[in-house]
């Protein structure tokens, strides 16, 4: 009972979106100056909905929201995040005995050290899948609760907002969960390997490029941070799964809601711009996507 209570409060802490923004991207930026909020619209009598690029984090300089993202959300009625909270603990577990036989005896010595530092129990670590804990372990410190998208969804809900999905837990995990066993080892060595000095400066990197509101900084640090230390197949194949084609079923979803409804959507900023980013598919659909300026 202990550990699955204890994954219960992993999974609503947030870890699984913490670090998605740097993993996925490396998109064709947009202009320098461009911004994290837009106006989306299908008509001159079509409800007005907005699009809020998100960084996955709890940093307060993040979490302090401008006046002009609380109105939008305040005037839509409904209120669209990547995945809800679940607590279904299938995507993240590993069937037994877990990751110890798979992790080299200086590795799984990092392993616990790690567990240590981000607040988790030593059984809880190792029987979360590779992926999830190269996430985890990505960060320079635990997050709290209260991240970004996950304050959001709290204020849409005190708020009496209608809450959607744009994916489903399955649908959201699918490509995560259609890496081998050995690739996600990969990703998880990848991080073993960072040092904490490295993380803390990769992650303030990270939120100095979001808070500029500059998508172009933001997809071109992307590029720079995300592939380090992946094979370049790898890479492709996370830039592919874990962007490309989500941006295609969200933007439909998004379309296809916001002809009838206002909505405001909160989703990684990686994931509007450029080429076959979520605005550039609203902009094919007919929809006219305007940046909301301060």
């Amino acid at each position: 009972m202990a550990f699955i209570h204890s994954f219960k409060s992993l999974l609503f802490r947030g870890f699984f979106y913490c670090v998605l923004l740097a993993l996925c991207s490396a998109m064709p930026a947009l202009a320098a100056g461009q911004g994290l909020l837009w106006k989306v619209k299908a008509g001159e009598h079509a409800p007005v909905s907005y699009l809020f690029g998100t960084i996955h984090a709890d940093d307060p300089r993040v979490t302090e929201l401008d006046d002009s993202v609380n109105q939008a959300l305040h005037s839509a009625s409904v209120f669209m995040m990547e995945v809800l909270p679940s607590n279904d603990l299938a995507p993240y577990v590993m069937p037994a005995p877990g990751l110890a036989p798979h992790l080299k005896p200086a590795e799984l010595e990092q392993v616990q050290a790690l567990a240590e530092q981000h607040g988790l129990e030593q059984k809880l670590a190792l029987r979360m899948k590779p992926w999830l804990l190269a996430m985890v372990f990505d960060l320079p410190q635990a997050q709290s609760p209260y991240t970004l998208d996950v304050q959001l969804y709290l204020q849409a809900q005190q708020a009496g907002k209608q809450v959607q999905a744009l994916e489903g837990m399955q649908e959201h995990f699918s490509a995560l969960e259609s890496l081998s066993l050995q690739e996600q080892i990969q990703m998880l060595r990848t991080v073993l390997a960072r040092s904490q000095a490295q993380k803390e400066a990769d992650f303030e990197l990270l939120v100095q490029a979001y808070l500029s509101g500059d998508l172009a900084r933001v997809a071109a640090l992307d590029e720079q941070l995300s592939g380090n230390g992946l094979s370049p197949a790898l890479w492709q194949k996370l830039k592919v799964l874990l962007l490309d084609e989500r941006n295609v079923s969200m933007a439909a979803r998004i379309a296809k809601l916001a002809r009838e409804q206002s909505l405001f959507v909160a989703v990684g900023a990686a994931h509007l711009p450029g080429q076959g980013g979520i605005i550039e598919r609203l902009q094919q659909a007919g929809f006219k996507v305007e940046l909301v300026r301060e």
